[in-house]
């Protein structure tokens, strides 16, 4: 996008576009900033032709709210346009953000039919009066909620509301809210119809779905999963914990949004497949010189530690699971392995020690030692050698 000096930038990352302002003639215009989305859909099929769906385009609006509309403007249209499409009530504006064979990927994973869906139309591009009308309609959305909340508590209802959607041509709101019962809003509606002069639609989310239209950095460094990909939420249980190995620690197990983590679901397939393999030991191994306690697990090497003493750490042998598997077969037969020492001595599970990484002088030059009596030897050393001299 071509910008001058004299023009006012603002980005909008709830709706993924940027907005400039030309000082001169004080035209608004609205760009579409791809990488500023969320769960923004990479278009990885960008240039390929399709017939069948050329007339399908996905348009986004606010947050996460997306979907598939029929152009019907007999324009053309391509992503990164602003288009006025069919709301409920009036019309909406919104961003065209996928076009071409992509669009019917999107469908399928959504479970769209397109031969028994009724798609809203496209009505036309966004002119320059629809921008504007749609930029005023949008900085009213913060006082709004901020509103909202104010007659929401004076209710006593047991909600909150997280964030507020205005429709393009300003006269419908979307309030998001987050309550852990049912709500019995129907005051509420009218004294917020009364209130902003609009027609009211209430939505609950969740506490990840907020999270998500909030967005921002997990522990891990990385954008939040719930604001960059994920749109179907799973159940999460402690079971997803205790089935990695991992310590039961509720404030390392929570996410933002004071659930359990996203992430504690994605490797629970690879361990539960790993445990299949991993013989479930209740009764020390036996062999000829003792018998051997389980002291660890390492899941993913499908490796088991054994010592000759019950709970001890000093000394363990590895055993991979199969062959604990035969031990044990062979102890249900009455026979016993000659020794567990012939295997090799092991301190346990490989890992790294960042112990002392946090030294604040583990930068610093090591300082050289001052030999205080070096002027004294090198004395006694001239001495010497003038005594022999002398003699």
């Amino acid at each position: 996008m071509d910008t001058t000096a004299n023009e006012n930038i603002r980005y909008d990352c709830f709706r993924g576009c940027t907005i400039t302002k030309a000082e001169g003639t004080g035209e608004t215009r609205c760009t579409y900033r791809q990488g500023c989305c969320k769960l923004e859909v990479y278009d990885w099929l960008k240039g390929v032709g399709q017939e069948q769906f050329n007339h399908l385009f996905e348009v986004r609006f606010k947050n996460t709210r997306k979907g598939i509309y029929v152009n019907g403007s007999g324009q053309s249209i391509k992503t990164g346009d602003l288009v006025i499409v069919e709301a409920q009530t009036g019309h909406d504006l919104g961003i065209v953000t996928l076009e071409g064979p992509i669009v019917a990927r999107q469908m399928k994973a959504k479970g769209i039919d397109p031969e028994t869906t009724t798609f809203r139309r496209i009505y036309r591009k966004a002119k320059s009066y629809d921008i504007e009308k749609w930029q005023d309609a949008i900085a009213r959305e913060e006082e709004t909620m901020i509103r909202a909340r104010v007659l929401a508590a004076d209710l006593g209802l047991e909600m909150k509301i997280g964030d507020v959607e205005f429709q393009g041509d300003g006269t419908k709101a979307i309030f998001y809210y987050i309550a852990d019962g049912r709500v019995d809003f129907r005051q509420l509606i009218k004294d917020f119809a009364e209130e902003f002069r609009i027609r009211v639609e209430m939505k609950q989310i969740g506490a990840r779905q907020e999270a998500g239209l909030i967005g921002g950095l997990g522990i891990c460094g990385r954008e939040l999963c719930c604001a960059n990909y994920i749109t179907n939420f799973q159940s999460i249980t402690t079971t997803a914990a205790r089935t990695q190995d991992l310590s039961l620690n509720p404030q390392k197990l929570a996410g933002q949004c004071g659930k359990l983590k996203c992430c504690l679901n994605y490797e629970v397939a690879a361990y539960m497949d790993a445990q299949s393999r991993i013989p479930k030991v209740v009764e020390p191994l036996e062999f000829e010189d003792g018998l051997a306690y389980l002291v660890k697990t390492d899941i993913l090497r499908e490796t088991m530690y054994f010592s000759y003493e019950k709970g001890s750490l000093a000394d363990i042998y590895p055993l991979p699971a199969e062959e604990v598997r035969e031990i044990m077969q062979m102890n249900r037969h009455g026979r016993r392995p000659e020794s567990l020492r012939k295997e090799e001595l092991s301190a346990g599970p490989e890992f790294v020690t960042a112990v002392g990484d946090d030294s604040i002088s583990r930068f610093d030059e090591a300082k050289k030692k001052k030999h205080r009596n070096k002027g004294r030897r090198n004395g006694n050393r001239r001495g010497q050698g003038s005594g022999k001299q002398e003699s």
